[in-house]
């Protein structure tokens, strides 16, 4: 199984097990999230570059995967992504350079696919 499969098989598995528990604040907390990325007064593309940026300064690759994933369906380009991890590392400073690593390789995952 590939890095993006693994991805998103076992988020989805896992998503769908936390979901079934019925839950009403992790419930909440998961509608807020789907809603926050929605079109509004920013467009679906920006909102994910910020959500981007956000997830690699607190350094949570699950949460860089997905944005990843999403940038890339939103149809944000290869010097977009680029100028995001930037300013990530900018932000975040030399703490988020492996975090770098791994949102390449998974970019250029996503684009060979």
């Amino acid at each position: 199984m590939g890095l993006l499969e693994e991805f998103n098989d076992y988020r989805a598995k896992m998503n769908e097990r936390i979901l079934a528990e019925d839950n009403k604040v992790i419930k909440r907390f998961f509608n807020l999230d789907t809603n926050a990325y929605a079109a509004g007064a920013l467009d679906i593309k920006s909102k994910e570059m910020i959500g981007l940026a956000c997830s690699m300064v607190m350094r949570c690759d699950d949460c860089v995967k997905y944005h990843l994933g999403s940038c890339f369906e939103s149809g944000v380009t290869r010097k977009e992504v680029f100028e995001v991890f930037s300013i990530a590392v900018l932000i975040g400073g030399s703490i988020v350079i492996p975090h770098l690593r791994r949102a390449v390789e998974y970019w250029e995952t996503l684009e060979n696919q």
